[in-house]
C-alpha cells in the first residue's frame, strides 16, 4: 500500500533507484526533480530562463548541496562527472535504438571516462519515446522541429509519457532512426546522455544544435561534459575543393579553409556531420585512440562477458 498515491512511473522509478548500487535518497529526489520538470530545470541551469538571475542565490545554495553530498559519498563534485554526453556518429546512435533485448555493460571507463555515470543498462530497449527539447524549448526563438530527444529505455520512457503527455509520445526504432537521420542532415550532432540522477547510467539520446544545447554550452565555456566519439576528422586534400561547406556545418568550429580544409584537432569531436555534408567525398572519420573508445553498441555486446540478460 506504500506509495500507491504515486505514478506508476514514479514507483517505477523510485524502485530501480533503490536497486542502484551507490544511489542515495538525495540522488533519488534529484532525479525525480530531472525527470519531472525537465523545461524549469534546464531553462533554469542554461539561464534562459526569466527567473534565472533572481533565482541564482537558490541555485548556488544547490550546487553546493550536491557538491557537499558528493563529497560525503566520497564522489567527484565536478560537474562533468554527473552529467555527460558521449558524441556518436549517425549509425552507432541508429544502432543504439535498434536493440531489442536488455543490456547490461558497466563502468565503461574506456569509452565514458568519468568516475560516475557510467553503465549502459537497457531495460526494455525498444521502449521509445521522443520529447520536446528541453534546450530548444527554453529558448525564443528555437531551432526546430523540437521534438528531437530520443528517451531509451525504463524505467525514463514510461515517466516522461506519463507525466509529460503533451511534449512527448512512444515511437518505434525506426521512427527513432528516421529522426537520427534528419537531425544529422540538419547538421546536429548526436550524443547519447549520461546522468548520476538518472540511477547513474545512459537514458537519451539528444540531437544538438550548437545553438540551443545546454552542454555545448557548458563545453564552449569551459565545462569538459561532451566526450570524443572516439574518431577525427581527416581530409584527402587531393578531393577538397576548399568550397567551405564543412567548416560552416561543423557544429564545433572545429574546421578551416586555407586552400584545402584543415582539421583544428583539439577541437573535433569526430561526430561525422562533415562528413556527411561533403559532396566531394574528401573528409572520413579516422580512429584516434587517444580520444577513447567509441560506443559501439554491437562490439560492447560482443566483447562484454554477461552483458546481456533478462
Amino acid at each position: 500500500m506504500k506509495f500507491l498515491w504515486l505514478k506508476p512511473s514514479t514507483r517505477a522509478y523510485l524502485k530501480e533507484g533503490r536497486k542502484t548500487r551507490d544511489f542515495s535518497f538525495f540522488d533519488l529526489i534529484h532525479g525525480y526533480i530531472y525527470l519531472r520538470f525537465p523545461y524549469l530545470y534546464i531553462s533554469l541551469a542554461k539561464g534562459d530562463h526569466p527567473l534565472s538571475r533572481r533565482l541564482a542565490p537558490l541555485l548556488g545554495f544547490l550546487g553546493r548541496l550536491i557538491e557537499a553530498q558528493a563529497k560525503k559519498n566520497g564522489q567527484p563534485t565536478g560537474f562533468a562527472d554527473t552529467y555527460h554526453g558521449k558524441v556518436m556518429p549517425v549509425e552507432e546512435a541508429k544502432r543504439l535504438v535498434s536493440i531489442k533485448q536488455p543490456i547490461r555493460v558497466e563502468n565503461l571507463e574506456q569509452v565514458i571516462p568519468f568516475t560516475r555515470a557510467r553503465d549502459l543498462i537497457l531495460e526494455n530497449p525498444d521502449h521509445i519515446a521522443v520529447l520536446d527539447c528541453p534546450c530548444r524549448a527554453g529558448k525564443p526563438h528555437p531551432c526546430l522541429p523540437l521534438d528531437v530527444c530520443l528517451i531509451v529505455g525504463e524505467p525514463f520512457v514510461s515517466f516522461v509519457l506519463e507525466h509529460h503527455p503533451k511534449r512527448a509520445r512512444r515511437i518505434t526504432s525506426e521512427e527513432a532512426m528516421k529522426i537520427l537521420e534528419d537531425e544529422d542532415e540538419r547538421g546536429h550532432v548526436h550524443h547519447a546522455f549520461f546522468k548520476d540522477a538518472m540511477l547513474g547510467r545512459f537514458y537519451a539520446i539528444c540531437n544538438c544544435c550548437s545553438c540551443c544545447c545546454g552542454a555545448m554550452k557548458a563545453q564552449r565555456e569551459g565545462t569538459p561534459m561532451l566526450i570524443s566519439s572516439g574518431f577525427v576528422s581527416v581530409v584527402d586534400e587531393d578531393k577538397c575543393i576548399a568550397c567551405g561547406t564543412c567548416a560552416g556545418v561543423c557544429p564545433f568550429g572545429a574546421i578551416q579553409v586555407n586552400g584545402h580544409a584543415v582539421i583544428v584537432a583539439e577541437s573535433c569531436m569526430g561526430c561525422g556531420i562533415c562528413v556527411r555534408h561533403c559532396s566531394q567525398g574528401a573528409l572520413s572519420l579516422q580512429r584516434d585512440p587517444s580520444r577513447g573508445e567509441p560506443l559501439e553498441i554491437l562490439h560492447l555486446i560482443e566483447s562484454t562477458p554477461y552483458s546481456t540478460g533478462d
